[in-house]
């Protein structure tokens, strides 16, 4: 099993709540896997969206390579989730992205890195992040 993922302290965290829907659950009574996935995405494309202008967002793209996902502890029906989400160290066109799925008494039910990679919105070809891209996900004094 992994180690929690905490935020380092020079990145912004940024939080969103997640509905829960009846088809979210299956036949286990508990959140299906494949919801967690669509979470990390849903954390990640709030945040992009929260931070960037409709001109900067129309220039880039951000391109899923991977996701991963553990669980601790099981979302069930009547629950409220949580998510907060962070940006990890740019590695050339890539960034990983932490999310931690936390219940409404901030416990960690699971928790994702996704690798994204970004692109250029007409070319959808690859691009080092640029640099100033990067003070949208520090955090604000």
């Amino acid at each position: 099993m992994r180690r929690e993922l905490q935020p380092p302290g020079d990145r912004e965290v940024f939080q969103l709540d997640l509905p829960l829907f009846e088809a979210d659950f299956d036949e286990n009574g508990h959140v299906n896997n494949v919801v967690y996935v669509r979470w990390l995405q849903d954390a990640g494309t709030a945040h992009w969206l929260a931070r960037f202008d409709e001109a900067t967002r129309a220039n880039w793209s951000w391109v899923a390579l991977r996701h991963e996902v553990d669980y601790f502890r099981p979302l069930l029906p009547g629950a409220r989730a949580r998510a907060r989400t962070w940006v990890g160290t740019p590695q050339g066109p890539r960034f990983d992205r932490m999310v931690r799925i936390e219940d409404d008494q901030g416990r960690l039910c699971a928790q994702g890195v996704s690798t994204w990679c970004l692109v250029d919105a007409a070319s959808m070809r690859p691009h080092r992040i640029p640099a100033e891209m990067l003070t949208a996900f520090q955090p604000t004094q």
